[in-house]
């Protein structure tokens, strides 16, 4: 029976479209995710993705849930790691020592039992890079100096620091004579920085299927709200561009306290995500 049960769900994965949707909710886990922004995201119908849904559900590997008037899609988080499990179960052939260095490597701390003065590299996404990305590097290069080198880009091939960006950086104390607007492949290449973290602070970057990133740093999504997108007074305009930094610098301000050196894996991915749920929680101030 449960043989029977995972077969569906490799079946279910069998096909395109089914795969993509997939794919994009496991890179959103634990968060759900609306059915219109995975239809942007995949450029697909609302009918297909209503069917692939389907399948996906009747194989137990997505699950629904209402919050007031909106529904969000997730992965099944229970399933899917059982299929991974069920998949490798006869790996090594009862030979796990075979597996261990892998197992090691992931479960070792972030910094390295002697490595307590190693800065970590950290990058900051988002869809234009031009006002949550910028916010970001530019709060961490100022609460973790010396602890922290911050970067940050986007996804699309060109764009610019916002004005109204730069003048929230500005009012607030930040340097910002070297910031600038980046694309994600400036990190992507041979000679870019060796990545400890990588953050997504848009939906729509998180939801983009992206390259590997090299050494496998960890990452979470700290979506927020998108301050360019704000239409209204001068002064509206303003107030959301500084409600996305303070939501911003609370979540730096918890990260950058992180004891890094310390924490597996495991538990600082819980940790990173616990951030995130509990600014969503806080009203801006």
């Amino acid at each position: 029976m449960e043989f029977d049960l995972h077969v569906d769900a490799f079946a279910a994965l069998g096909h395109p479209g089914r795969l993509a949707v997939f794919r994009l909710l496991a890179r959103r886990a634990p968060d759900g995710v609306r059915p219109s922004e995975i239809a942007e995201a995949l450029g697909m119908k609302p009918n297909t993705l209503s069917v692939n849904v389907m399948a996906l559900a009747r194989a137990g590997l997505v699950t629904s849930e209402r919050r007031g008037k909106s529904v969000f899609y997730s992965i099944d988080l229970a399933r899917t790691g059982g299929l991974v499990d069920f998949l490798v179960s006869d790996c090594c052939r009862g030979r796990p020592e075979l597996c261990l260095p892998l197992a090691a490597r992931a479960a070792r701390p972030v910094g390295g039992s002697v490595m307590t003065d190693r800065r970590f590299n950290v990058l900051f996404i988002c869809t234009g890079n031009s006002a949550r990305s910028i916010f970001a590097e530019a709060i961490l290069a100022a609460e973790g100096a010396g602890r922290f080198r911050a970067f940050s880009a986007g996804t699309k091939p060109y764009s610019e620091l916002n004005p109204h960006a730069v003048a929230v950086l500005r009012e607030l104390g930040h340097d910002v004579s070297g910031l600038r607007a980046k694309n994600v492949a400036e990190f992507q290449g041979p000679d870019a920085p060796r990545l400890d973290f990588v953050f997504t602070v848009c939906d729509q970057a998180a939801n983009e299927e992206c390259p590997p990133w090299a050494g496998q740093p960890i990452s979470a999504h700290w979506g927020l709200p998108d301050p360019v997108a704000v239409e209204g007074t001068e002064a509206e305009k303003g107030l959301a561009f500084l409600d996305a930094y303070r939501s911003l610098q609370r979540r730096i301000s918890a990260f950058a306290s992180l004891p890094l050196e310390s924490l597996d894996r495991v538990s600082l991915q819980a940790r990173l995500d616990a951030i995130a749920r509990d600014a969503r929680a806080q009203p801006a101030a």
